[in-house]
């Protein structure tokens, strides 16, 4: 995995985190880390798209961030299983997977 797939991994990660913690942050202290992880996020997905297409990028970063809530919630949170979450939740990622593996980096004008 090249440099930039591994910024927008690391990207869905921070998603994760984020879309958790809109959703279970009580203090200050897990606001601003919600925050951070929304900057992290941005910036990373950002700077993955100067040199990917945006339009997969996009796509497998929230793919990434969908798959990896449901799992933590599931696995954290308490949220029932459903063997029809994870079907589909393989299915997602069939689609992310794919997408990667078809998408090539562009080259950048001016030697960056």
């Amino acid at each position: 995995m090249n440099r930039n797939w591994m910024l927008v991994l690391v990207a869905g990660v921070f998603e994760i985190a984020w879309v958790i913690g809109l959703k279970h942050a009580e203090s200050l202290l897990a606001w601003s880390g919600t925050i951070v992880a929304i900057a992290i996020s941005m910036v990373l997905l950002i700077k993955a798209s100067q040199r990917l297409p945006v339009g997969t990028t996009y796509a497998v970063f929230t793919g990434i961030g969908t798959a990896g809530t449901v799992v933590m919630e599931m696995a954290v949170f308490g949220e029932p299983f459903r063997l029809s979450k994870v079907l589909l939740i393989m299915l997602l990622l069939g689609g992310v997977i794919g997408l990667k593996t078809v998408t090539t980096e562009r080259e950048t004008r001016g030697g960056e």
